[in-house]
């Protein structure tokens, strides 16, 4: 019996080990489309796991419908045909089947109001946000700032089909991504810098215009870590289909120190430019 629970022991040990492995060798969630889907993209987030639940839940009410009057076409069909009932009624009123008819697609409308009002307010903003981010618009990429990590901004930009590297996706790789923790609360502004855009990204249930001359807000919690892929999805030129977004969801620590590089990299830039400028005047200086 001894040796039985030591080898059981092992082979549990040893089916552990290789779940692990497993796990460690598991590609990175990527929330992108694939051939031949249905449904949406996996949630990645709160608010799309509401969204998912909520179209889980008109789809059932439509099949219901459907099924109800295919079901009263059939029996009408089958039995008021002329010849088994050759003498029809004239009866122009029913008081029950116009109260049900009334009551029931009320029902239905409450049934669908409850939880879309709770959606709507839920994915509207956060109220707790633990960082910021702001998007801005442009003919046509994007620009990023993170104001709680220094101000730090830069632009993304699509990488053109000729420079796509083996395992990146076409159309939907930037130069630079945004980079977000996960298991955090952040606001997102969105605004315009020249024409309206929309930041979309499917598997975090996030789409909203970017405005010129208006700052939107929504939030996200991304729960997973992984790469994110979305769309500018509002027509807004000639190259509307090359803005592309790419969201990496990282871990906290991870995050910081990205954070901190890209702030350095800034106040890097910004020293050798002052540098520049200041040798500039002191040339002019020296031959004037």
């Amino acid at each position: 019996m001894r040796r039985a629970g030591t080898w059981a022991l092992a082979a549990l040990g040893g089916m552990a080990a290789s779940v692990a492995r497993a796990q460690d060798a598991a590609p990175p969630v990527r929330g992108e489309p694939h051939p031949w889907q249905l449904w949406h993209q996996a949630p990645a987030t709160p608010v799309m796991e509401m969204m998912d639940g909520f179209h889980h839940l008109l789809l059932w009410i439509m099949v219901a419908i459907v099924v109800l009057v295919i079901a009263l076409l059939a029996f009408v069909i089958v039995r008021f045909n002329a010849r088994r009932n050759p003498t029809p009624s004239r009866t122009s009123h029913n008081t029950l089947i116009e109260v049900v008819w009334t009551v029931v697609p009320v029902i239905i409308l409450v049934v669908i109001a409850v939880p879309s009002f709770r959606l709507l307010y839920f994915s509207d903003r956060s109220p707790d946000a633990e960082m910021t981010i702001k998007v801005t618009g442009r003919q046509w990429y994007w620009d990023y700032e993170y104001p709680d990590q220094g101000g730090f901004t830069f632009s993304s930009i699509m990488i053109p089909p000729e420079d796509i590297k083996p395992g990146q996706r076409r159309l939907l790789e930037v130069d630079n991504h945004v980079v977000v923790p996960v298991d955090t609360n952040i606001r997102v502004l969105v605004t315009g810098g020249d024409v309206i855009h929309s930041w979309a990204v499917p598997a975090m249930g996030v789409k909203h215009d970017a405005i010129p001359g208006r700052i939107n807000e929504t939030w996200m919690r991304v729960e997973r870590p992984g790469i994110y892929y979305g769309q500018c999805s509002q027509v807004c030129g000639v190259n509307h289909g090359y803005m592309p977004v790419e969201v990496e969801a990282v871990p906290k620590d991870r995050f910081a120190q990205w954070a901190a590089a890209k702030k350095q990299a800034m106040l890097d830039g910004r020293t050798a430019a002052h540098t520049e400028v200041a040798e500039h005047a002191e040339g002019r200086q020296t031959i004037e």
